[in-house]
Parts: C-alpha cells; structure tokens; sequence
C-alpha cells in the first residue's frame, strides 16, 4: 500500500479517467464473483444429481467470462489513456518547472539524471497510477464485502480469512521503510549511471583526444556494478515482501477449505453454502493476488517521486513577480545604474558600481579582458540573476516589473554557445517565430552570412541538422544562431562571442550586414575581438567589474588607455599569428 503524495498529486490530473478506470476494474471484479457464484450452484446442482439445471447455469458461466473479456479490454484502453494523459501532463509540468529554474539550474543538477526522471520515472509514474492505484481501491473494497456473506454462510470460516487478510494487507507494510530506502538508493543510483553515460557520450571526442575511454569505461563499469548491486538489494526486500502475501494468501485459503470441508463433513452445511465458501474465499484473496503483481509494476514510480518532486517543486532563484508586458513601442533604452553583484563565495564583485546607457536603436559594445564582468552584466539585464545593488531598467522600468517570459522573449540572444535541434534549418531558425516567410528566412540568412552555405545543401533549408548540429562547423552553427536571432525579429538584440567562431574576414562582412540588419533595435555586442566592434555608437570598456571607459572607436583609440592598449594587442597577435 505504497501511496505517496506526490503521485497522489499526479493522480488529481487524471481524475476523471482514472475514476472510469477503476470502476471498470469493480465491474470486472464484480464478473469474477459472478462467476464463482454460478460455479458453486453448478457444483451443488451436480452434487444433487440435477443435471438439468446445468446447461443454463454453465451457460451463465459463459456470457459472464465473455462479459469480463469485454470489460477488461475496456478496462485496459481506459486506463492506458489515463495513464498517457497523466505522463503528458506531468512531463509538460515538469518541462515548464525547467523552464522557469533557468539554465542555472543545470550548473547544480546533472542533465543525464534529469533526463532519467522526465523519461523513465515518469514512465514509472504511468504504470504505478494506470495499474496500481486501480487495483488498491478494488483490494480496499471487495475482501471486506465479502467477508459479510461469508460470515453468515459459516461464522468459524472468518477465524481463518480475517487474519490471513491482515497478515496479506498489513504484514509488508512491515517493509515499507526498508523498501522506500532500497528504492531511493536503486533510483540515485539509476540517475547516476545515467548522467555518467550521457556525460561520457557527449564528451567522447574529449576522452578520445585525452586517451581516457578506457578510464572512463572502468568508471562506467564500477557505477554498474553498483546498480546492480542496489537492484539485488531491492529484489531481496521486494521477495520477503512478495513471499508474505502469498503465505497468507494460500494459507488463508487452505484454512478456509478446511473448515468448509469441517463443516460439510459434519453435516453443518449444505452443499451450496460449502461451495460458496469455497469459491468466495477464494475470491477473497484474488485481489490482493492483483495487487501483488501490479504493485511491481508500479514500483518504479514510487522510487522515482522523491525525484519527480524536487523537481517539480524546485524554486528558481529568481522570483517571477512582474506583470508589466514587454510592449515597447520603440526600440527601448537599457540603463544600468550603480549596479553592484557579487557570486557566492567570490573574493571581489564581479560588478561594481557599474553605469552606463544603452541607447534605443543603437548598437552599444561591451568590451574588456576576460573576468572583467561581461557575461554577468548580461545575466543582469536577462534576470538569470539579480542585481544586489543599483538597478537594471528597460524602457525606464526596472527589469524586475516585466513577466520573465515577457522579456526573455523580446531580447533575442546569440551566445558562443549555440544549441541547434535535431530537425531541418528552416525549423531551427523559425523557433521563435514558427510564421515567418521564406523571403523573411532567407534575409535574415543572408545577415547573418550563411545563405549561400544553406542553398548549397542538397535540401537547401529543408536540410536536416544532426544533433546539436553537428553536421556543421562551429562558424556555420553560430552563423545560424546569429540567423535566428534576427529572424526573431525583437527589439533587442544581444550578440554574446556571437561571431567568437567566424574567421575574421568574414566576420568584417557579417559585422556589416549585422548593423544593417540590426538597424531599429537596440543592440548589445559582447566581443573580445576588438575589430568586430569598431563600429559600434557606443563602446563601453569594462576592467575588474568597473567601467574604465565610454566612447566611440575613435576618442577611446585617442585616450591611450585600456581600449587602446587592448587594440594594440589584438593587433600585435594577428601579426604573429600571420608571421607563422
């Protein structure tokens, strides 16, 4: 009788399907009893010798086995539907949990092991309430019925049935805990090997290139060994557990027999009622029989709620309070005023004191070595993290009063790190405006300087992307993000090392396109190439999580400071890079 509140939680989502399915479980239930009962007259008719009345009785027999076939057919497709129906709402829930903990949920849970829970434990979730949960109500409800007319049928018959059915009901909750805790420990372990495969798969190119498939094979391998070991454990539990209900069972009703046989020998009953007994006591345990067989089935789920539950309740470390919408009228002004953070942990904040104005419409750079607090001015002003000092505004309000999703989806974002999906270029680009036209398409293609590369393809943009696309090289996928962005058609455009895998010639061509295409939004470029911002209206330069200085390409060459210095070494590199 494992219940858990988390899959009772589930359960609420399909209530009405599972309800349909549970009473078609009573009805097949109720066919069952049927069926005992017509066996027992047809068993005393044959005892009295009257044989005549068997056609119609057996004939009973019949239409009730073939009446069950329909129902439990039925029984079957309803609870198969709730059960699909409770796994889409319960992915789709946990899916839009992910969503709002943000990529920065990630850095803490490993994405294999998430995986597992949206995949497998959901599927565990589906058979534990499609099958099991059914199956408890029938077990709840039709021993003790039975134990009615039994009693009146032969009283002494209840000293054999009442304690067998405690002992069958109540003996393995005796091994609840030890069972939840063997169950907790095959699940972590089950998320652990598959984060570690998925981790090792994706980092194969790494482990090749390092000699280390063989280490990591072993790793692979000791993780292995210690789910089976969890899965061995569990089983010897699940066994004694197993092992109880069917000593009760078949010794309750072995009891039960005997005392009937007791009573029909001495002369205290008839043959009906002995038959009966027999019948109904058997009956009396097939629920329980039931859910034995479906409580494994289910088992699955309950070792993965715990997991299904932190997920779901996990709480983003960044408050979704605003209600304003993101309808700007016009490409909107991005102001950082005093601005102050500081990571966990850090020695220094990573922004001090940092202000500056993005004006709308134009293109703001923001350059500066590496820790100078680029990215997480960046993390600032998309709200995956929030300012402790100072205050972020779009549009004159700060970005804490506009919806997450408001805001998310009115900046459009190309990072180093672009992530293309398993299906054809078009889809990829259209992600975040599933309308837009081919001509629309193929413009923003041709920004970003990758049409001529998708028209090449046999299928043109209908070419289908491998995973994370990795038919294509890093310039081409990161070109095809820049793509998208565009085609996303929002007032604010933010390029992160958008073009970091672009050789430089051609990222020249695309800089031009971009400011072009980019003309009626309010950019922000992020770039560690100096010559990809030269152009840019506005450049602010960072330095220890301060501004060091604002201006155009010209005055901040002309001030001989950091910016100048930094150009210079960009220079001084390429040169030794052509040099050899």
């Amino acid at each position: 009788m494992m219940l858990h509140r988390e899959l009772l939680t589930a359960a609420r989502t399909v209530r009405g399907p599972l309800t349909a399915a549970t009473a078609l479980l009573g009805a097949v239930a109720a066919t069952h009893l049927a069926q005992a009962v017509l066996l027992a007259l047809a068993l005393a008719a044959l005892a009295r010798g009257a044989t005549g009345e068997l056609p119609a009785l057996l004939g009973a027999v019949l239409a009730v086995v073939a009446t069950r076939f329909w129902l439990g057919r039925r029984q079957r497709r309803v609870a198969v539907g709730a059960g699909a129906l409770a796994r889409v709402r319960l992915r789709d829930a946990l899916l839009e949990r992910l969503g709002q903990l943000g990529p920065a949920h990630l850095t803490t849970a490993r994405a294999g092991a998430v995986r597992a829970t949206l995949v497998d434990g959901v599927e565990g979730v589906d058979a534990y309430l499609s099958r099991y949960l059914p199956q408890l109500a029938i077990t709840c409800l039709v021993p003790p019925l039975l134990l009615v007319p039994l009693g009146v049928l032969q009283p002494y018959v209840l000293l054999a049935l009442v304690p067998a059915l405690a002992l069958a009901l109540l003996a393995p909750r005796w091994w609840d805990r030890l069972l939840a805790r063997r169950g907790k420990e095959h699940w972590d372990s089950y998320e652990g090997l598959a984060a570690d495969y998925l981790e090792a798969l994706q980092g194969m190119p790494s482990l090749r290139a390092a000699g280390a498939v063989g280490r990591t094979r072993e790793s692979l391998e000791r993780r292995s060994a210690a789910l089976h070991r969890a899965t061995v454990a569990k089983l010897r539990v699940s066994l004694v557990d197993t092992g109880l209900t069917d000593l009760a069972v078949q010794g309750g009703t072995v009891a039960a027999a005997l005392l009937a046989a007791v009573a029909a020998g001495g002369g205290h009953a008839a043959p009906v009622s002995t038959y009966l007994l027999l019948m109904l006591a058997s009956e009396c345990f097939r629920p329980i029989r039931d859910l034995s067989r479906e409580w494994h089935a289910g088992y699955l789920g309950v070792s993965a709620a715990d997991g299904i539950a932190a997920l779901r309740t996990a709480r983003p470390d960044i408050a979704d309070s605003g209600r304003r919408p993101a309808d700007w009228k016009a490409p909107p002004e991005l102001r950082f005023d005093d601005v102050r953070f500081t990571y966990p942990d850090a020695a220094r904040p990573a922004l001090d004191g940092v202000s500056f104005t993005a004006e709308g419409g134009r293109t703001t750079a923001i350059v500066g070595p590496s820790g100078a607090g680029k990215s997480t001015l960046l993390a600032l002003l998309l709200r995956g993290r929030e300012s402790q000092r100072g205050e972020v505004t779009v549009d004159g309000e700060p970005v804490a009063s506009y919806g997450l999703d408001a805001l998310r989806r009115h900046i459009a974002v190309v990072s180093q790190e672009t992530y293309l999906f398993h299906d054809t270029i078009a889809a990829n680009l259209r992600l975040a405006r599933p309308g837009a036209s081919d001509d629309e398409l193929t413009a923003a293609a041709r920004a970003a300087g990758v049409h001529d590369e998708i028209a090449a393809f046999p299928d043109g943009y209908g070419t289908v992307l491998g995973e994370r696309g990795a038919t294509l090289s890093g310039g081409q996928r990161q070109r095809l993000a820049l793509a998208r962005a565009l085609l996303a058609d929002a007032p604010v455009l933010v390029l992160d090392e958008a073009t970091s895998a672009v050789d430089e010639r051609r990222e020249a061509r695309i800089g031009r396109e971009l400011l072009r295409a980019a003309s009626g939004r309010t950019c922000i470029v992020v770039a560690h190439r100096l010559e990809s911002v030269r152009h840019a209206d506005r450049i602010v330069v960072l330095n220890g999580g301060r501004v060091d200085a604002i201006g155009d390409h010209t005055s901040l060459l002309s001030d001989e400071g950091l910016y100048a210095r930094l150009v210079r070494a960009g220079h001084e590199a390429n040169e030794g890079d052509r040099a050899a």
